[in-house]
């Protein structure tokens, strides 16, 4: 995940007192884990990882099972539980499992996609105290229900948004976009303006489950690039004006790089102090400081990486598998730098985005360490080529986006 509010507020904080601040971060010892306690969800959205349905899933973790997990999960100093599906709220004891996680002192958020929420079950969310909850929008009305396979989700979802909100529950929205969507964007970071939302995180497509089959479909480099100025012209303002809004993005680490250029064209005097900033932070966790468990108790780099087994905590406990590098897969995540191959292994910039997602890679080449096709940069941004053309065309934002969803 990309905190792009937090190297904005860095910025405005250098700008403000004319020194780029200490930032002391300490690389958590655990990783976060992401955990899909459930496979069946009520919809069938078009770019669900996950391939989930209405329907029951055999094999699924049991309390005592989850709580056995939990506990291994807190020796191995694990943070942070994200717990997600599936649809969660379809897990009759989700509740005792998020009230024993906030026992266990971890950060607990729930991933939803809202269409469950009605009053009752907002309060009940809230009373249980979840630190963060994410709630899963892919555009405005028309977008977003056909998105979702289901009319109505829209509202659902945006009263969701509304009755936690009333609540005092910190709530963000979740955006993956493609060609097909990329349209909604301004319209969301408005919705998120208008509904008072405290957080906003941006997914680009990673090539995994529904979404596989999207990837064909998926934004043009032009687009994502307008996106992500966006992103960091709404973050930079909120960071300017001291609000407390938070903007993310997840499943593109060459936004670090992106950020940069942003910066360097902006505030060319913190470049050096920004660079050595994101080189701290290193890019791409998937192996190392994030991590998946499935609802059936496997382990997995991320959540995109369902198609890859590393072992199941019902056979050995989380701390074992996550620690063992026998596997060519893990090992290679844990290299540092990874062993990247083509235009991420020549990329003047691999220090700082650690080559990327590999999962697009898997599946479109069938090697993980071979270049990321999901890359927006330019080999002239990456220090390949000073000539390389270009990728980006100069034409308005909108007009692009049409001539994508044709």
């Amino acid at each position: 995940m990309f905190r792009i509010s937090q190297f904005m507020r860095e910025l405005a904080a250098a700008e403000r007192d004319g020194r780029y601040p200490v930032v002391n971060e300490r690389t958590p010892r655990g990783p976060v884990v992401i955990w899909n306690l459930i496979r069946r969800c009520n919809l069938t959205c078009a770019h669900c990882y996950a391939l989930s349905a209405d329907h029951d899933y055999a094999g699924e973790l049991s309390f005592d099972e989850v709580s056995r997990v939990m506990d291994d999960l807190k020796s191995f100093h694990v943070p942070v539980l994200i717990l997600s599906g599936g649809e969660p709220l379809m897990r009759a004891d989700l509740f005792e499992i998020a009230a024993r996680a906030k026992r266990l002192s971890f950060y607990v958020g729930l991933s939803t996609n809202g269409t469950l929420i009605d009053a009752a079950m907002a309060d009940h969310v809230a009373a249980q105290g979840f630190d963060y909850v994410g709630i899963s929008l892919d555009g405005l009305r028309d977008t977003h229900d056909r998105f979702r396979r289901k009319q109505g989700a829209f509202d659902a979802s945006l009263a969701a948004v509304r009755l936690l909100r009333e609540r005092g529950v910190k709530v963000g929205l979740r955006y993956t976009m493609t060609a097909m969507n990329a349209a909604d964007l301004p319209a969301l970071l408005q919705l998120m303006h208008d509904e008072q939302v405290d957080k906003f995180y941006f997914s680009h497509l990673n090539y995994a489950g529904r979404g596989n089959i999207h990837r064909a479909r998926d934004a043009h480099f032009a687009a994502t690039r307008d996106a992500l100025d966006r992103l960091f012209d709404a973050a930079w303002a909120a960071a300017r004006d001291g609000r407390t809004l938070e903007f993310v993005t997840g499943n593109n680490d060459a936004d670090g790089v992106y950020l940069l250029q942003w910066v360097r064209r902006r505030f060319p005097q913190w470049t050096d102090a920004l660079h050595a900033r994101l080189q701290a932070w290193g890019g791409n966790a998937s192996g190392l400081h994030v991590a998946n468990i499935d609802n059936l108790g496997h382990v997995h780099p991320d959540t995109m990486w369902w198609h890859h087994d590393l072992g199941s905590v019902r056979e050995r406990p989380f701390s074992q598998i996550w620690a063992d590098t026998s596997d060519p897969l893990m090992a290679g995540l844990k290299t540092q730098p990874r062993p990247v191959t083509g235009r991420c292994g020549a990329c003047a910039h691999l220090g700082i985005c650690g080559g990327n997602t590999r999962v697009r890679a898997q599946q479109v080449t069938g090697d993980p360490w071979a270049e990321d096709p999901g890359c927006y940069l330019d080999d002239s941004e990456i220090g390949l080529s000073a000539t390389a053309p270009t990728r980006v065309p100069v034409t308005p934002f909108q007009q692009r986006i049409r001539v994508l969803s044709c």
